[in-house]
C-alpha cells in the first residue's frame, strides 16, 4: 500500500531470518512477507546476514561434532577435505618430468611416434 509505512513484526523479523538460513532468495522472501525486495532489504538486513550465518555455523557445529566423534568417517573426511585441504590425488607419471633426463634418443622416438599418429 502505497503512503502506508512498513513497520516489521518480531515474528516476521524470526520468518526473514529463519528463510534466509534455509537460504531462500530474498526475492521470494519478500514475496511471502508481500513487500518488495528492496523494503526486505531496507527493514530486515540484520536478519537476511545473520540467517545465514547462523545456519551455516548451526551445520558446521553439527558436522564438527560428527567427524570428530569417531563414529562418521564420511563426515571426518569431508571436513578434512573442506577445513584442511586434504585431497584425492592419483598421479600418473610417464617418463621423466624434466626434460633434461631426456636423451636425445628418447626424444627423436616420441617426435617419430606422434608424426606416425598425424599421418
Amino acid at each position: 500500500m502505497q503512503g502506508v509505512r512498513f513497520e516489521p513484526t518480531e515474528e516476521q523479523r524470526r520468518t526473514v531470518r529463519a528463510m534466509s538460513g534455509f537460504g531462500i532468495p530474498q526475492e521470494d522472501i519478500a514475496t511471502f512477507l508481500d513487500i518488495e525486495p528492496k523494503p526486505l532489504r531496507r527493514h530486515f538486513r540484520r536478519e537476511l546476514d545473520r540467517g545465514m550465518v547462523e545456519a551455516t555455523a548451526k551445520v558446521a557445529q553439527s558436522l564438527f561434532q560428527m567427524a570428530t566423534s569417531g563414529n562418521n568417517v564420511a563426515a571426518a573426511i569431508f571436513w578434512m577435505k573442506a577445513r584442511a585441504g586434504w585431497r584425492e590425488k592419483q598421479e600418473i607419471r610417464v617418463g621423466p618430468t624434466n626434460l633434461d633426463e631426456v636423451s636425445d634418443e628418447e626424444l627423436l622416438q616420441v617426435i617419430q611416434y606422434v608424426r606416425g599418429l598425424q599421418a
